[in-house]
């Protein structure tokens, strides 16, 4: 056989040979750091036999899929660890992710003490170093081995998989788990760890079933990547939305209110209406005429659109259908009302494109284990927009919307922190979607071109598309690494015909309209999270709550410090004046550390020369400038949306 290697070169062999013993005849070296294999693209266990040509990879912890691997070899050490130490506790899953790996048990939270406790243990395993091995059982044997063990858990899973499954497990010295691996040559290999929280989850992510306790972990293949990636998660906390938002008086939440409905505080209102400003108005600078719709409609509307059958189990529906003549719900979308908006009256296909834009209050059911802080709520506002179009339009008024959300990534300072997906529909699971195969592949294949033609990188997601049409997302990560959709443009060639939707065509024929499901800046208390992470709370100047605070340097200086403040608010810049008898130093550190970009300070020679001492986050001390130059320069950074790079350290801190 012919094993065709990474850079090209081949190997021959005449007989069978494992990935591990190909990988020790290309270099000891390679073998002693390899993870996994990857053969025609495939991520499989180092002990695979390979019996016939192909291409292979050997996959290393510097590998993004290697480094999974060897996490997931790291949740099982864990899982050995918690069992010998609490033999009553009952295993659950234990995957790799994208920042480390988690396990889930059945048994009471664990505190730091005992994390550490359980860190300490699988020291102790690795240092054992016992080889892993993989070995497979019957349907029926497997179940039986977990009955015996009793492991709940694992034999439900068992019991969950296809008929024909092969069932494999892995046993690392007398330790033993369910798993389709792949995972490491011996325990040796996880040599730099670290237990990070304990936290609760439902078993399978429903809250219907039982509450489990997770551990989360990370792990390297080096304690300095360990340490770099700890030291990143220290300031990841630091810029913690969930806890820099409160701190800042951006939003809060309240139990009695309920999960996933923050309040907005003032600050954080500012801000969104300074978004919304900017975001209806460049829509309108666009040709987008705005509607206002309705928070709830008739079950009816919903049948109509499909979302009763596609998306009932994320809707808040008030009323039950068997008990109520007439059953409402919140909307999850505005897309069926705006329709209604267009049916109004009669189109011609001059009127076309019709471009209606919305900034819309949504509702959707979220689980509650999904609720987090701004990004996953079940109430949001969205900068929500549906287009009206002529099949022969839709091509570009779709790379219109594309940049459109680019432009609003461009004066956020966020472009480069976005992926792009083509999201596609999923054919072996035809229930979820509706329309003919030759639709989506039609217009997946329209967006494919659209994207390549516009330079644009991307990864395409089978299953992700909606029920009514693939979509671009944009997507973005946390600081903790989850990714969440940020903006979303939808190509919708069916729900036109649903909602019996036409335009005269100039043969005067009816001919039903293509249409655009997007946002230009997505979901405002997302995007609000994304920039409190993004700028660690240190926002342009054009989205502060407060822009510039005055400081007097003594009590006689508050009258002209009035006066400051006043002109400031009369050409609109968010301003205040700090009045209280405190140390100036003291004065100046309560301003950086509220993020005020502009400070003011005013005493006797700025009074008598009609000037201000400037100090800024951006270049420190800048010294005494006239106050009209002043006001000049900040209305003009305002205005152009200006990000500014901040060049003194010490004034961040």
């Amino acid at each position: 056989m012919i094993i065709t290697l990474k850079d090209g070169s081949k190997k021959e062999y005449f007989e069978a040979k494992s990935v591990i013993d190909i990988a020790y005849d290309i270099s000891e070296g390679l073998a002693r750091a390899a993870c996994a294999g990857e053969v025609n693209g495939e991520v499989v266990d180092l002990r695979t036999v390979l019996d016939s040509d192909c291409e292979l990879n050997i996959l290393t912890a510097k590998d993004e899929k290697g480094l999974a691997v060897l996490r997931h070899t790291a949740s099982h050490v864990l899982a050995q660890a918690v069992q010998n130490l609490y033999p009553e506790a009952k295993v659950a899953i234990g995957p790799s992710i994208d920042t480390g790996f988690y396990y889930d048990f059945a048994h009471e939270p664990f505190s730091r003490e005992d994390l550490d406790a359980i860190e300490k243990e699988m020291k102790k395993i690795i240092k054992k170093g016992a080889k892993i091995e993989r070995f497979t059982k019957s349907r029926e044997d497997a179940i039986a081995y977990f009955k015996e063990k009793n492991e709940p858990y694992k034999v439900e899973l068992i019991e969950d998989l296809p008929e024909d499954a092969e069932i494999s497990f892995y046993s690392q010295g007398d330790w033993t788990d369910l798993c389709a691996g792949p995972h490491l040559m011996s325990v040796k290999g996880v040599k730099a760890f670290k237990l990070l929280s304990s936290s609760s989850a439902y078993w399978r992510g429903s809250e219907k079933n039982a509450m489990l306790t997770r551990i989360y972990g990370t792990a390297y293949a080096s304690k300095d990547e360990l340490k770099e990636h700890l030291e990143q998660m220290e300031e990841a906390k630091r810029r913690d939305h969930n806890k820099l938002g409160r701190e800042m008086k951006i939003f809060t939440t309240v139990d009695v209110i309920g999960q996933g409905l923050p309040l907005i505080m003032p600050n954080g209102v500012i801000m969104m209406q300074e978004l919304q400003r900017w975001i209806e108005d460049e829509e309108t600078k666009r040709g987008y005429v705005r509607t206002k719709t309705p928070l709830m409609a008739k079950s009816d509307l919903y049948k109509i659109s499909g979302h009763w059958d596609h998306y009932k189990d994320g809707m808040f529906v008030l009323g039950d259908e068997e008990n109520d003549k007439e059953v409402f719900a919140l909307r999850p979308m505005t897309c069926p009302f705006q329709y209604y908006v267009y049916k109004a009256e009669q189109h011609s296909y001059r009127d076309l494109p019709l471009r209606y834009g919305e900034t819309s209050t949504l509702f959707r059911n979220e689980d509650s284990g999904e609720m987090h802080g701004l990004t996953r709520v079940r109430q949001f506002t969205i900068s929500e927009g549906h287009l009206i179009v002529r099949p022969d339009q839709m091509v570009k008024e779709f790379k219109d919307c594309i940049a459109l959300a680019q432009y609003c990534l461009q004066v956020l300072g966020v472009e480069e922190d976005v992926t792009y997906h083509l999201s596609k529909w999923d054919p072996t699971n035809r229930e979820k979607y509706i329309g003919e195969p030759e639709v989506w592949e039609e217009t997946e294949g329209h967006i494919r071109q659209m994207l390549q033609e516009l330079n644009i990188p991307f990864t395409e997601d089978v299953g992700e598309a909606a029920f009514y049409g693939p979509k671009v997302d944009i997507n973005a990560k946390n600081v903790y690494g989850k990714e969440d959709t940020m903006i979303t443009i939808q190509w919708d060639a069916l729900l036109a015909e649903q909602f019996d939707m036409y335009y005269i065509d100039e043969n005067g024929d009816k001919k039903r309209p293509y249409i655009i499901h997007r946002t230009s800046m997505g979901c405002y208390e997302r995007t609000l999270a994304w920039l409190i992470e993004k700028y660690a709370g240190m926002f342009p100047t054009w989205l502060c709550p407060e822009q510039v605070r005055v400081i007097p340097i003594s009590e006689k200086f508050n009258a002209y410090a009035d006066k400051v403040e006043a002109q400031m608010k009369e050409a609109g810049i968010r301003c205040s004046v700090d009045r209280r008898s405190e140390k100036m130093g003291y004065k100046i550190r309560e301003a950086r550390l509220e993020r005020v970009p502009y400070m003011l300070v005013v005493g006797a020679k700025e009074e008598e020369e009609g000037k201000v001492s400037v100090r800024s986050r951006y270049l420190g001390d800048e010294g005494m400038k006239d106050l009209g130059d002043f006001m000049s320069a900040i209305k003009e950074e305002i205005k152009n949306k200006t990000i500014r790079k901040i060049e003194v350290q010490e004034e961040n801190k």
